[in-house]
């Protein structure tokens, strides 16, 4: 009678552990599949936010990677792009930072004038792009932080940003240039920029060095 009533325990005992174990798999399963919703989730916010993102060929130029961070929940994402907007002034004060060169070049105190250079003749691969042209003020504004934000998080260290030449703006005025350098200006991922060489767009366009993390 004993060895009956210690086998049915055990039988029992073996049920229960099954059970937790089946548990414990569909609760992996489960998080698995809503991690991969989260970020199918991020991404299409990312595209629908900035446009797609055009990798740039390598061409003999060094490209330095970094491990990508975790995945951020979506709602902290849309609070950020708030923040962003709320945060990046139109009246920011960027002149007395910027280098007093013919095109007007920035880096922070610690990036050094031989990075400036290496940034200038193309040393770092281009890794990213987002051309704001045809967008209004706010929009560019928001579209340009998220990018900067995304591409630091992303580990790129460099990309270009196309704020046009206003060709086809009244009095053939540039009307984001200005605006682009005193936004890049007041992001912390900026190490440095410089303007784009001719055949990567020219006055138009800047070369941005990041701090990827």
């Amino acid at each position: 009678m004993n060895d009956r009533l210690r086998s049915l325990q055990d039988l029992q005992t073996l049920h229960r552990e099954l059970r937790i174990r089946q548990r414990a798999e569909e609760e992996r399963r489960e998080r698995e599949a809503a991690q991969a919703r989260l970020l199918e989730q991020e991404a299409r916010i990312f595209e629908l936010t900035v446009g797609p993102v055009v990798k740039m060929p390598q061409a003999n130029r060094v490209l330095l990677s970094g491990d990508r961070p975790a995945p951020e929940p979506v709602q902290r994402m849309l609070d950020e792009q708030q923040a962003w907007k709320q945060a990046l002034s139109d009246d920011f004060d960027v002149d007395s930072l910027l280098e007093t060169d013919d095109t007007l070049s920035f880096r922070r105190p610690e990036i050094t004038q031989e990075s400036v250079r290496k940034l200038r003749r193309g040393h770092w691969a281009l890794q990213g792009q987002i051309d704001l042209h045809g967008l209004r003020r706010d929009q560019a504004r928001e579209a340009l932080g998220q990018f900067i934000h995304d591409s630091a998080r992303r580990g790129l260290r460099c990309v270009r940003v196309v704020h046009g030449k206003g060709n086809g703006s009244p009095g053939r005025e540039p009307v984001l240039k200005a605006r682009v350098r005193r936004w890049l200006v007041q992001k912390e991922e900026v190490l440095a920029f410089v303007q784009a060489r001719a055949s990567d767009g020219g006055s138009g366009a800047l070369m941005v060095l990041l701090n990827a993390t």
